[in-house]
């Protein structure tokens, strides 16, 4: 039968799948305009079926605040070109404000919410996957109830971090987001690293410290300075301030008369082992995702 162009305007208007699948679509439900929405809906879902398993160790991490709410979140893509396009950015948005609006504090959560035309946000992921030709992941997110002063920071859109301090100072919050973007503490202080860590970590610097032949009556006091000086590299307390590198964070605080409550930081891709891929592979692969 004869597919007029009108009709695959429309409906391209309706479902923004692109012109040719729209006419295909058509041909194939016999004109039928329902028909061809659910063909195309399975054709999108077959096409992100098609690519779930692959790597996604690209992306950005965006950040949203409101007046007593925020949300730091990660969502993956497999490469940087995708990172880039429109619809990605909008969908990444989309999901950080629908976890602001709604409260959502989980995965699980998220899975069960629907978003405009879409029954639920894993619909709504497969139809950006069929656009993009990419596979896509949610990695994580973390909403932070407002109770204090905020204080957020993204570089470019591969790091992002939010601090909550008590009191009202934007330009210390500010501060001291930069710094945990710049530093990458993993805890608060030195009573929050797990007590199994300090034994592992004490038990092998007395090793070294006995294999050097260091005096039994200085082992320990050799230990506790080098743990010091370890733990103050990874907690944000012991940490030198980026801006002024000749007092720590600890200092900086007590200075201000200031305490920090939380701190979040992101970096797209981190923790994610990455298969090398030629380059030449990678700019074919692009093509035919298009195709």
């Amino acid at each position: 039968m004869e597919i007029k162009a009108i009709d695959v305007k429309k409906l391209r208007e309706i479902t923004n799948a692109g012109m040719m699948d729209c006419k295909k679509a058509l041909l194939e439900a016999d004109g039928d305009f329902e028909n061809a929405k659910v063909l195309l809906k399975e054709k999108g879902q077959s096409k992100a079926d098609s690519k779930s398993g692959r790597t996604t160790a690209q992306g950005i991490a965006v950040i949203q605040v409101e007046a007593d709410n925020s949300v730091i979140l990660e969502v993956n893509c497999e490469t940087d070109f995708a990172a880039k396009d429109n619809l990605f950015n909008q969908f990444v948005n989309n999901i950080a404000k629908l976890i602001l609006e709604n409260d959502i504090d989980n995965m699980d959560q998220l899975s069960q919410e629907s978003f405009d035309e879409f029954e639920n946000i894993e619909e709504y992921r497969k139809y950006v996957i069929s656009k993009l030709g990419e596979n896509i992941t949610i990695r994580r997110f973390q909403r932070i109830k407002i109770d204090g002063q905020i204080g957020s920071y993204i570089h470019g859109t591969k790091i992002a971090s939010l601090v909550m301090i008590d009191g009202n100072d934007a330009e210390l919050a500010k501060d001291l987001a930069m710094h945990v973007a710049a530093s990458k503490p993993e805890y608060l202080s030195t009573s929050d690293v797990p007590q199994e860590i300090i034994k592992e970590e004490a038990r092998i610097l007395t090793l070294q410290a006995e294999e050097e032949g260091k005096p039994k009556e200085i082992v320990e006091k050799i230990v506790q300075g080098k743990l010091k000086k370890q733990f103050d590299q990874i907690t944000l307390f012991g940490q030198e301030f980026v801006k002024d590198p000749d007092m720590t964070i600890d200092q900086l605080l007590a200075k201000k008369n200031a305490s920090v409550k939380s701190f979040v930081r992101y970096e797209v891709g981190e923790g994610i082992e990455v298969e090398e891929v030629n380059f030449a592979d990678e700019v074919k692969a692009q093509v035919d995702a298009t195709k």
